[in-house]
């Protein structure tokens, strides 16, 4: 394990042929190519944008971003909408957005490639990682006298099985705790994935920021995708907005965190969606590690996250969790999902790598969600994701709930 974390470091030093193979573009430009969807059906540039504003106008959604991959090529990438209503300054395709938890899954695209190295051992114990006991640290001192985090490794924080809530500050007290036992079931976690993020620097003296940019962000032409808020990128941020509209800002984050501090643009996104669909840039070990369903997921809805009602209404999609993603059969393959959220941010992406055909949705808006269903089945023939599992409600049929 040591002689593997020296040639680790080296990699810093010596070029990467993997990081060479992978050729991007940089262009923001509207590509107007045909779309063709899973089922075969074939949209002209102009039906695709009609179809996007309509529902826009109909859910009063802000700003969104629409990016369609077919084939392993983007043949269809426009912003529409506003990046800031106050002023009327207009969304563009390489705006700076807010990428949410969309970090998670680049953050697993990162994990893979340390496991592949032996940098990591995704199914050691944190206990082993760590120099001291994990309660022993401030941050997580709320787990002294529950030693059920020594059995907590590195593959059940990346498949959210290790039993830790979404987030401490909605819990009674504001208190960290186990709620089951660690491996038991799914429970989406953003303080498992910061955990995770906390053994790698602390246990294992790697620095999350810099390998995110060294090891997603540049290999794929990720310029203007982040862990961080970059100054220079101020001119061409967009700014969240709630529900009615109000503008609620863009923060910016100062210190990288695995769960969801990255800025990213609607350009960057799909080249990254369009890596993994394609497999460029990633092993056949790495795709496999990834998404290879760790857990089966029957929860009725994803949050609240302790819920413990079930359902059979996804069997059908077999859906479960791999490592950062999610995952589910379709009668066009295995697909991988990932949704993104905060107040005035929405973002969703699914791919499916069989077909090479991927659509990435980034919006500065809390009303995105309700047309998400929608644009899936339209633009790309998607009826498969599970959207009622991800909470998104039409906007048409929020009335009648």
């Amino acid at each position: 394990m040591l002689l593997r974390r020296l040639l680790f470091l080296l990699a810093f030093v010596l070029p990467l042929p993997c990081i060479a193979e992978v050729q991007t573009s940089n262009t923001s430009m509207r590509i107007e190519n045909k779309i063709r969807r899973l089922d075969g059906v074939e949209l002209a540039p102009d039906q695709v944008a009609l179809k996007v504003e309509q529902l826009m106008a109909a859910a009063k959604v802000t700003g969104l971003g629409v990016s369609v991959i077919s084939k392993g090529g983007v043949v269809y990438q426009r912003a529409f909408g506003m990046a800031d209503a106050e002023h009327d300054r207009p969304l563009r395709e390489d705006s700076v957005m807010y990428a949410a938890s969309f970090t998670k899954a680049m953050f697993a695209s990162l994990l893979v490639q340390l496991e592949e190295e032996d940098v990591v051992d995704l199914d050691m114990p944190i206990e082993k990682l760590l120099p001291k006991p994990l309660s022993d640290y401030e941050k997580y001192a709320d787990l002294a006298g529950d030693d059920r985090w020594k059995n907590i490794t590195p593959r059940m924080l990346l498949s959210h099985t290790s039993g830790l809530p979404n987030w401490r500050w909605t819990e009674p007290g504001e208190k960290l705790a186990i709620y089951f036992t660690p491996g038991q079931r799914y429970a989406y976690s953003g303080e498992g994935i910061n955990l995770l993020q906390f053994v790698l620097e602390v246990g294992l003296k790697l620095n999350v920021g810099d390998l995110m940019r060294e090891r997603v962000f540049q290999p794929y032409d990720m310029q203007r995708t982040s862990m961080t808020w970059q100054p220079e990128h101020a001119a061409e941020i967009a700014l969240g907005h709630d529900e009615k509209g109000v503008v609620l800002g863009h923060k910016q984050r100062s210190s990288a965190r695995a769960a969801g501090s990255a800025d990213s643009s609607l350009v960057d996104m799909a080249k990254f969606m369009r890596g993994m669909v394609r497999r460029d840039g990633i092993t056949k070990t790495q795709f496999k590690n990834m998404f290879e369903p760790q857990i089966r997921i029957r929860s009725r809805s994803q949050f609240p996250t302790m819920r413990t009602d079930t359902t059979t209404r996804d069997d059908a999609i077999g859906l479960s969790y791999g490592l950062g993603w999610g995952v589910l059969k379709s009668p066009y393959g295995k697909a991988f999902f990932k949704s993104g959220h905060d107040d005035g941010w929405q973002n969703y992406m699914i791919g499916f790598p069989d077909k090479k055909t991927a659509i990435v949705l980034m919006s500065n808006s809390s009303n995105a969600e309700s047309i998400f269903k929608y644009l899936l089945a339209e633009l790309i023939g998607d009826k498969y994701s599970p959207t009622e599992w991800d909470g998104y409600v039409p906007y048409d049929q929020k009335a009648s709930q």
